[in-house]
């Protein structure tokens, strides 16, 4: 029996099939570019400044699906600024020295051999490893931290917590931990204009030269002020802000947050970080956005699709 005509209808049912799915398969491909185009547009040649931190760092590929996403932001003509944390590996390497940590209302307590090894993981290890994911996505980037070229002076924390039980507010003295006190964009800026993408470590010095740990979110949020940034992100290990039914809060602004805080539903590492999008957006910064960094592709999901990732806050 002569098979040749049914094989070959089969053969040719299978291509018209196979040619149909390239063909939807090309076309939602074409409808996602179509969707991004007003955003690329929108925010061609703006700043966009990144806080990359969290667990989210220690998986390889999540990383360097990161880098690629920064790498495509800049080639789309959008400037991408990465700010980064490393408080777990931070944690791991002091545990392997023997020194304890503890935190008050997320912030680590710094003392000094605690603020030389943050400066070493962070100023050093995690930058560089930063860097190097960038360069092999395509990317050129260059690793600084505050104290280069004077970007960032700091300035000692002074902080309050609060009884849980009394509810009396106390000083707190965190020992070498700061924030920002002034921020010179010159060395960004630089950076920026000769095509590469600066990588910062939250590392900073004061007027005396006294080194200071930074908090990463905080850091990222005193940059985005001073550059006038679209969108300062929060990559971090969480979906975003969430009731207290554990449901995603995907809009908020400062009043709100201040009403969330006061009935408890923002506790623990989550009060700086929106201590931080409060400030930034008061300051200039247009919106601040805190995303999961462990989603693939987040960032591009939340800045180029109308359906957004995790919590916006805006002024």
């Amino acid at each position: 029996m002569n098979n040749r005509p049914e094989n070959g209808s089969a053969a040719g049912s299978n291509a018209i099939r196979s040619s149909a799915e390239l063909g939807r398969s090309a076309h939602e491909k074409a409808e996602v570019l179509i969707e991004a185009l007003p955003y690329f547009q929108t925010y061609a040649g703006r700043t966009l400044v990144v806080k990359y931190g969290g667990h989210a760092m220690g998986d390889e590929r999540a990383a360097r699906d990161f880098a690629e996403d920064i790498v495509l932001l800049k080639a789309v003509g959008i400037n991408p600024v990465v700010v980064h944390g490393g408080g777990p590996q931070i944690g791991d390497m002091l545990e392997r020295l023997g020194l304890e940590s503890t935190f008050v209302d997320g912030l680590r307590v710094t003392d000094e051999a605690t603020a030389k090894v943050a400066e070493m993981v962070l100023s050093g290890a995690i930058n560089k490893q930063l860097v190097g994911w960038l360069a092999s996505a395509g990317g050129r980037a260059i690793g600084v931290s505050g104290k280069d070229g004077g970007l960032v002076t700091a300035r000692k924390v002074s902080r309050t917590t609060r009884d849980p039980e009394s509810l009396i507010e106390k000083a707190v003295d965190l020992g070498f931990v700061g924030e920002p006190a002034s921020v010179d964009t010159s060395v960004i800026e630089t950076a920026v204009a000769a095509g590469m993408i600066p990588v910062i470590a939250p590392i900073a010095a004061d007027e005396d030269g006294q080194t200071y740990n930074i908090n990463a979110d905080t850091m990222a949020g005193a940059i985005a002020a001073a550059l006038g940034a679209a969108r300062l992100f929060l990559l971090t290990d969480v979906a975003g802000v969430l009731d207290k039914k554990g449901e995603l809060l995907s809009d908020l602004d400062p009043p709100a947050i201040e009403k969330l805080r006061e009935d408890g539903t923002i506790i623990g590492g989550m009060v700086p970080k929106l201590e931080t999008c409060v400030n930034a957006v008061k300051a200039g910064c247009e919106a601040a956005v805190i995303l999961d960094g462990r989603v693939p592709h987040a960032m591009l999901l939340e800045f180029f699709t109308a359906r957004g990732a995790g919590t916006l806050v805006r002024a």
